[in-house]
């Protein structure tokens, strides 16, 4: 017989006794975001440095490179943090090159995937923040669906939101008060947003985006988010400037 076919006989085999003997039920499914930094730098596993050594120089010849400064270490956290609030700041910064002034900017949280270190931050840094090909994007959205929009933020705790955003919420997670520049959102007026084209299709639970309109997603490869965040620290480092990001209460969860 066929050695390829005996050995797919056999194992189709396995599949049928292994189906035949045993039930299985999902009992639960649970998640959490495991934070990669150099901590794990600590104890390296000498067999996966032995592994990994023939590469290593043409990896990091790639990584190396000096992107920036940044004043502190930068993580993601919710309602608000550093590393948020510096990535939907950079949004903003950004909307400018594409014509567009918008009156705020969200990024997921669920899309930064790392930390930023202190002091020197490399093109590899940045690509561990943001690996995925999430492209910039406006959108469009009525006060209204603004409004669902800053509920549905929280039912996860909270997204990135930009500067001149101010959210209360009560000690249930219920939107309490919103203000864009000072001013409380209006129902009725048309708001542009920045964003990435991933929530901007409504995931994440951001679902008032769905309503979204007049979309503009940015096509060309430097337009994915790791790009423009390159960017933005080039054009700091170019100024002599040292990114920096605070947390000044753009999320507030009242007790």
């Amino acid at each position: 017989m066929n050695k390829k076919l005996l050995i797919l006989l056999a194992f189709g085999g396995f599949l049928a006794a292994g189906c035949g003997t045993a039930h299985y039920d999902v009992s639960g499914v649970s998640r959490n975001r495991v934070l990669i930094d150099k901590s794990y730098d600590a104890n390296p596993d000498a067999k996966a440095v032995t592994f990994i050594m023939p590469y290593k120089h043409t990896v990091d010849s790639m990584m190396s490179p000096l992107m920036g400064h940044t004043a502190e270490y930068m993580w993601a956290q919710r309602p608000e943090s550093n590393l948020t609030n510096l990535l939907a700041d950079i949004l903003m910064w950004a909307a400018p090159h594409y014509g567009e002034n918008p009156d705020f900017g969200i990024y997921n949280i669920g899309g930064m995937r790392a930390a930023l270190p202190k002091g020197k931050v490399t093109y590899g840094d940045i690509q561990d923040v943001a690996p995925f090909e999430n492209r910039i994007c406006f959108v469009s959205l009525m006060g209204d669906k603004v409004l669902e929009l800053f509920q549905q933020i929280m039912i996860k705790g909270g997204e990135a939101i930009s500067g001149g955003v101010r959210l209360v919420y009560d000690k249930d997670k219920k939107l309490k008060s919103a203000t864009i520049n000072g001013q409380p959102v209006d129902p009725k007026k048309n708001y542009r947003i920045v964003t990435i084209d991933y929530v901007a299709e409504g995931n994440d639970k951001m679902a008032a985006f769905h309503a979204g309109t007049d979309k503009v997603i940015g096509m060309n490869e430097r337009d994915f988010s790791r790009f423009t965040i390159m960017d933005y620290f080039q054009a700091m480092e170019a100024q002599g400037k040292i990114v920096d990001s605070k947390v000044e209460g753009r999320i507030t969860i009242e007790e």
